[in-house]
């Protein structure tokens, strides 16, 4: 009895120390059933974009504060497309959308406050304002797009190759804008051209003419002339071209009027009428004082030539030189003192035919008489 108890003891040993080796061919028989019988395929969930990852968030957040927002939110998730291994839903696309709308007004804002707080500086002056203001809203508008892509999770890493050949086109098609936009940042830095001054605008046509500049932008400069015909002339052009600015240093504009009298006036006179003429017209500076000056003697009159000084350019040339004429006629009128016009004289030749002419036309108007 003893004996039989202790064989049944060691087969219960052996066969509970023996487990894998038991185990092994079951899991054969196992895996080739397995492997006779069809597999089962799942396709893998498609991954979210960053920017579906983005909305992921923004949902999680909406939806832990109030649920029947999440359930709108559940809802729009619901409809989407697959692009690739992504889904864009109309949830992720919506926040796409707010996330967009929100940094550009955003960005309004901020650039409308800044030119607000800058606007009653009164340390800066409107140069200084203009140069400000730009500066602050190329910032504003970088830290926008910034913040955006932030927002949205954009991985920049993954577009560097796109980005690199994308970026190096927009450099060719936009080089002329970041030039301009550059060359008008300079030219509000050295102050050579700022609004208000009085420059020379040469049209198409070639016709120069004067012009008050209305506002320096991004692109190009506005002139307004004074027959209200407004030029944008490119801030790159100002850089390179040759630029007659009337009030760069100095709103102090000399203003020339040529007047010839004849040779029979006396010239004492006339000096004093045209000294008058320019000393009665209103827009003429008292200091520097108006200067008469002899230029010559001319073929049928003595040129004079009235210089004098005024500081409101952007009022016009021709209209003060016109004034300043008309009351030189008035006073030449008054005194008597003659304006020659052109005159010429005929000289012919004398000859048979006219001498016959001549005789004709007597004999005509004797006989009349």
């Amino acid at each position: 009895m003893t004996t039989a108890t202790t064989a049944t003891a060691e087969d219960v040993t052996n066969a509970t120390t023996q487990p894998a080796d038991a185990a092994t061919p079951v899991a054969a028989e196992s895996g080739a059933a397995t492997a006779g019988a069809p597999a089962e395929t799942t396709q893998p969930a498609p991954e979210p974009t960053e920017a579906v990852k983005a909305a992921e968030g923004f949902k999680e957040a909406v939806a832990g504060k109030n649920e029947t927002i999440g359930g709108v939110i559940e809802t729009l998730d619901s409809y989407g497309v697959e692009l690739g291994n992504s889904y864009v839903s109309l949830w992720s696309a919506a926040v796409v959308m707010l996330v967009i709308v929100g940094v550009f007004v955003g960005a309004r804002l901020l650039s409308r406050l800044a030119h607000s707080l800058l606007g009653r500086a009164t340390a800066l002056d409107d140069t200084q304002k203009l140069l400000a203001e730009k500066l602050l809203t190329v910032a504003v508008w970088s830290l926008a797009v910034l913040i955006g892509i932030d927002l949205l999770g954009i991985d920049l890493t993954a577009l560097a190759v796109f980005s690199g050949a994308f970026g190096l086109a927009i450099g060719f098609g936009l080089q002329k804008t970041f030039g301009n936009l550059i060359a008008g940042i300079i030219l509000l830095m050295d102050r050579s051209i700022k609004p208000g001054d009085v420059i020379s605008v040469t049209d198409a046509a070639g016709n120069e003419g004067f012009g008050q500049i209305r506002k320096i932008g991004i692109r190009a400069i506005s002139v307004v002339t004074r027959d209200r015909t407004e030029y944008l002339i490119p801030n790159e052009n100002l850089m390179v071209n040759q630029v007659v600015n009337w009030s760069y240093s100095s709103r102090d504009v000399r203003v020339k009027a040529p007047v010839g009298v004849s040779y029979g006036c006396d010239l004492e006179l006339v000096e004093e009428l045209l000294m008058q003429a320019a000393t009665d017209t209103p827009r003429v500076l008292d200091t520097p004082a108006p200067r008469i000056l002899l230029m010559g003697f001319g073929d049928s009159s003595v040129d004079f030539q009235i210089r004098f000084w005024i500081d409101d350019p952007e009022e016009g040339l021709s209209n003060i030189r016109s004034d300043v004429l008309k009351r030189v006629w008035k006073l030449f009128k008054e005194h008597g003192i003659e304006i020659p016009f052109p005159q010429r004289d005929l000289n012919l030749r004398s000859n048979e035919q006219f001498e016959q002419l001549l005789a004709a036309i007597g004999q005509r108007a004797d006989n009349g008489a």
